[in-house]
């Protein structure tokens, strides 16, 4: 039973993770395939995180009410099927609003999946592992998808990792708990509420500016690098894959905050070191400080928010979350647009680095 449900549970993680990185991995690759410019290929993202934004307070709601898994099964499902439709026509608007399509999916499934976390294993470092598998797809896509060499790629690969998902999730153990049900009367959120707000600003910065760095340090490092794209590759995979390690150990330093704060500097520190795009090892070194230290806040700012509101914690988690998923949508095209102006990139790199180091003041005790 607790394989299955950790299978179950592990399922939204990958699929909303991939898609968090896929087309960005493939950035000029897709330019290229839809006559397109960079701007519009980081749209692919926007798009995705547009649905996937104004779903999250929604999602939580829903999991509240009918339960994590059909929500979750039914998200999962959504992301395959936009993802697959993605395929069927080279065209650059389709394609935007089929990743809508698939934002939808995983707007839904992203916060099922944790509230699944939440009822059936239920501590903060069953939290960070679920992270850990978000970001751990993501670093794995940026790595995988580029060596496909197809626009077909971002897409196909979506659709196969929702559809598995979406079954293993589906047939996964479920029990109800008490924030479940028509009946039960839930705590109504408050936007004015400065510790679920600094929450959110933590997990905005670590979670949200990670994914953006994610989805342009292959063209940075193509660009004003000079680096292959299999290398810049495997460089940029650093920035999501090692947040499978810290993500769950964010789960074990839940409340000590001089540990979340470093873990802010270092980022915008990596984030700093990774803007200059060269020497290589160099290179690798910021990507790995990046990835490291995007994982500690995932856990404690998830947790955070489900202890501050019990009776409606999937909704306080969709909150948490939708703040990240904003911060994704803007600055995303932003920084693709950074490489229009002098340096490549670097000065949208060097911006991020310091709204990063900026985010260490949010963290607080209590």
């Amino acid at each position: 039973m607790r394989v299955r449900a950790a299978a179950g549970g592990l399922a939204p993680a990958l699929s909303a993770g991939w898609n968090v990185a896929n087309t960005g991995a493939v950035a000029g690759g897709l330019a290229h395939a839809y006559g397109v410019s960079l701007a519009v290929v980081g749209l692919f993202t926007t798009a995705l995180f547009v649905t996937h934004a104004l779903l999250q307070v929604p999602a939580g709601r829903l999991c509240d009410r009918f339960g994590a898994r059909v929500i979750g099964a039914t998200g999962l499902a959504i992301t395959a099927v936009g993802s697959a439709l993605a395929l069927t026509w080279r065209d650059a608007g389709f394609a935007i609003a089929m990743r809508a399509v698939a934002g939808v999916g995983t707007g839904l499934s992203f916060v099922a999946g944790s509230d699944y976390v939440r009822r059936m294993i239920g501590s903060p470092v069953a939290q960070g592992a679920y992270g850990a598998g978000s970001m751990a797809a993501g670093g794995i896509a940026i790595a995988v998808v580029p060596q496909w060499g197809s626009w077909q790629a971002p897409f196909a690969t979506a659709a196969v990792i929702a559809a598995v998902g979406a079954v293993l999730l589906a047939t996964a153990p479920y029990r109800e708990d008490g924030s479940a049900g028509y009946g039960h009367r839930r705590a109504r959120l408050r936007l004015s509420d400065r510790r679920l707000l600094r929450l959110a600003a933590m997990h905005s910065a670590s979670f949200g500016l990670s994914v953006v760095l994610g989805n342009w340090v292959v063209t940075l490092l193509e660009r004003a690098g000079g680096d292959s794209k299999s290398v810049a590759g495997v460089a940029g995979s650093l920035i999501l894959l090692l947040g499978v390690v810290t993500r769950p150990f964010g789960g074990r330093v839940y409340g000590h905050t001089g540990l979340l704060r470093a873990s802010f500097i270092a980022g915008g520190a990596g984030t700093a070191l990774l803007a200059i795009a060269t020497p290589l090892p160099l290179v690798f070194v910021a990507a790995a400080i990046i990835g490291l230290a995007a994982g500690l806040p995932f856990a404690p700012s998830f947790a955070g928010a489900a202890r501050l509101y019990p009776e409606s914690p999937g909704e306080a988690i969709g909150l948490v979350n939708m703040t990240a998923a904003v911060t994704i949508l803007v600055a995303t095209p932003l920084v693709g647009l950074s490489f229009s102006l002098p340096g490549q990139g670097r000065i949208g790199f060097a911006v991020v680095a310091a709204l990063w180091t900026a985010a260490a003041v949010t963290v607080r005790r209590g």
